[in-house]
């Protein structure tokens, strides 16, 4: 069985999110991610972090599949870097200005 810090390695490399951004997220350095990796031990708590910023659901791992650790039912989302959230919530704004123009 692996331990705590293999199964948060291989959902990060599965998710495709980049360790650098990470760390940047987690207000940690690559090293500590990379070390991270290695821990046996990791708490559930920093596990719970690494989910939100890499959309994964953890609970099926830790054998907890009948309790979700997260509040909504919903799957995990793919990564989607900064510059495309900005981009795409700006051009949904947009359509919905465009909208309401239309109605004016």
């Amino acid at each position: 069985m692996q331990h705590r810090g293999e199964i948060i390695k291989e959902a990060v490399y599965k998710s495709g999110y980049p360790i650098t951004e990470l760390a940047k997220r987690m207000g940690k350095s690559r090293r500590w991610v990379y070390l991270l990796f290695e821990n046996a031990t990791v708490s559930i708590d920093i596990m719970l972090q690494i989910g939100r910023v890499i959309h994964y659901d953890f609970s099926e791992e830790l054998n907890t599949a009948n309790t979700n650790l997260y509040a909504s039912n919903e799957p995990p989302k793919p990564y989607i870097s900064d510059e495309d959230y900005w981009k795409n919530k700006y051009l949904n704004l947009l359509e919905e200005y465009n909208e309401l123009l239309k109605r004016k």
